[in-house]
């Protein structure tokens, strides 16, 4: 998992909050070892997070030097209102470039999301920020794990969180669509594209709005294991309605005949090494 990640963006869904606890402490711990200020945004009091973090020592003497905080989402986030994801970028911009000027390697924060997914519009604009903010980690030194809780808001809204993240633990979340670039223009995917997948994966494409650049998009996919037509089909259709060429990138030479026997103009795949 990310713990071990530089600038890696991971969800981390849960039922039980010791192991989102105990995965919290170890992504932290990676970011001091690597000369990091790191961030706790906790869900509620930060008495009881203070206390978790202060059981590993590392982590205890950076709080004590300030190095490592534990602030509120309230803090952090308008956790009353839909984020704006645009808004919530340049917020984490700031705070990862004040770090850089104190001296610090970079940036890493452990969020505790639930309270800001919780109804419908929530849900849809922090899904579209997790894409957006996924694109700045690309550019800058900014990590996050994010965490949410299953209970809360469903497995539903957790594998379409999930999803956008290229490192999760969750298993609702069958592929990963993330950022390669800060422009938009490239994406990366991972996993498996199947039948299940299918509405699932519409919902992540609308929601990265991904960006042509002389009118192609571009999608690297060293890590899926496995896509199907429906999927192909997707794609070719994203890229219509935005007057683009797709090109996927895949080890896979049956994506590419699959392509090939639908003949879908517009859509390449092209089998990588």
């Amino acid at each position: 998992m990310g713990a071990s990640t530089p600038y890696g963006h991971v969800c981390w869904v849960h039922d039980d909050p010791a192991p989102f606890h105990h995965a919290a402490q170890a992504f932290l711990t990676a970011g001091l070892a690597a000369g990091e200020r790191l961030w706790y945004v906790a869900a509620g009091p930060a008495e009881p997070v203070v206390a978790r973090l202060s059981a590993v020592p590392a982590l205890r003497d950076a709080l004590a030097r300030g190095t490592a905080e534990v602030v509120s989402v309230g803090d952090t986030y308008r956790s009353d209102a839909v984020v704006d994801g645009p808004t919530q970028v340049r917020a984490y911009a700031d705070a990862t470039e004040a770090a850089l000027a104190d001296g610090f390697r970079g940036l890493r924060v452990v969020a505790e999301a639930t309270p800001l997914v919780r109804t419908p519009a929530q849900l849809d604009a922090f899904a579209r920020y997790e894409h957006l903010v996924d694109r700045y980690m690309r550019a800058r030194p900014f990590s996050a794990m994010c965490g949410y809780d299953r209970r809360e808001i469903g497995s539903r809204a957790a594998a379409e969180l999930a999803c956008l993240h290229p490192e999760t633990n969750a298993p609702e979340a069958s592929f990963q669509l993330y950022a390669c670039d800060s422009q938009g223009d490239r994406a990366g995917l991972a996993g498996e594209l199947d039948l299940t997948a299918e509405d699932l994966f519409t919902t992540a494409l609308e929601r990265a709005d991904l960006r042509p650049v002389d009118g192609r998009l571009v999608v690297q996919a060293p890590g899926l294991r496995f896509i199907d037509h429906r999927a192909l089909l997707r794609l070719h259709d994203y890229g219509r309605r935005r007057n683009a060429s797709v090109v996927l990138r895949s080890p896979h030479a049956t994506a590419s005949r699959l392509a090939g026997l639908l003949d879908l103009p517009g859509l390449t795949v092209e089998v990588t090494g």
